[in-house]
């Protein structure tokens, strides 16, 4: 997730659910070398429970924890679902442009 990602996140997350950071300065555990390798590809969420998602999945669930509830419920359904996980690919193949235009705005952390 870029930086301006995290902040947005960070801006959004009222009640502080989620610990951001880059996965190259993550804690071991739950950072891992397998894990790590996978970080390079897309954004993992590693929940309480140690359940990890990733990619459209880790975003859906980070959009739900803060406040996009409805929004998630459908776009977990089938062919949403899909749709979302095609998006999540072509953003993240197109990270720098994409935050460029997406993410003019900076978040006070």
């Amino acid at each position: 997730m870029c930086r301006n990602a995290m902040s947005w996140l960070r801006h959004k997350d009222k009640w502080r659910r989620f610990e951001t950071c880059a996965y190259q300065i993550a804690p071991s555990p739950p950072m891992s070398p397998e894990l790590a390798m996978n970080c390079e590809k897309a954004v993992h969420v590693v929940k309480s429970d140690g359940e990890i998602l990733r990619a459209g999945q880790a975003v859906l669930f980070m959009l739900g924890e803060i406040g996009y509830c409805l929004l998630v419920t459908i776009l977990r359904l089938p062919p949403f679902i899909w749709g979302v996980e095609l998006l999540y690919k072509f953003v993240a193949s197109n990270r720098p442009w994409l935050a460029h235009i997406m993410f003019r705005k900076e978040y006070a952390d």
